[in-house]
């Protein structure tokens, strides 16, 4: 399903699925952005980079997760289940392109980790991958977005965890069990990167 809408000259379209353009234009893009809420949260709206977005299939995306300083889009997806993410070019051709669906976390003790961690280079830190049921994706044009290039991959989180011992980052995230409006979060008990 295809449909599209005009608004002063910038179109915007409607998919219930992931097409090859968009596989094509979503492995070019060094930043994501995913947003989530749950009934009395804040909204909360997270950049994700280091390669960590796959498409599993025309209807389920996936993208990995490293330990921060919180796990607002766990707490909600529990809660609530709905997330956007969002996609821009910052080259040419402009382009805006959103995923919308519900989402899952899975632990690395959960059942059916191991499979989906197939498809990503683990990073240490890895505390989760969240897999996204798509509903739909919408295309706009993106005229809004500034030219920009990137120069690198940020390698400080990464390197953060690597100098952690297992026990050590395992104790951080037992800690971890509410989001910051209290909502619960279940915590990380194996080490997988």
């Amino acid at each position: 399903m295809v449909h599209a809408r005009q608004s002063e000259g910038c179109a915007m379209e409607f998919f219930d699925r992931v097409h090859d353009d968009h596989r094509a234009f979503i492995a070019k893009q060094p930043v994501f952005f995913v947003a989530t809420a749950a009934e009395g949260t804040r909204i909360n709206c997270s950049p994700k980079g280091m390669d960590s977005f796959r498409i599993l299939d025309d209807a389920t995306v996936a993208y990995l997760d490293l330990g921060g300083s919180g796990n607002e889009t766990q707490a909600h997806l529990a809660a609530d289940g709905r997330i956007t993410i969002m996609f821009c070019a910052f080259d040419n051709p402009a382009l805006i392109l959103r995923i919308y669906g519900r989402g899952r976390a899975v632990l690395a003790q959960d059942e059916g980790f191991a499979p989906l961690a197939a498809h990503f280079d683990l990073l240490p830190g890895t505390r989760q991958i969240f897999v996204i049921d798509v509903d739909s994706l919408q295309t706009s044009c993106g005229w809004g977005v500034p030219r920009m290039t990137i120069e690198n991959e940020r390698q400080t989180l990464v390197k953060y965890h690597a100098q952690q011992k297992p026990e050590a980052y395992l104790a951080t995230m037992a800690t971890r069990t509410q989001s910051i409006d209290g909502l619960p979060v279940r915590p990380q008990t194996e080490v997988v990167a």
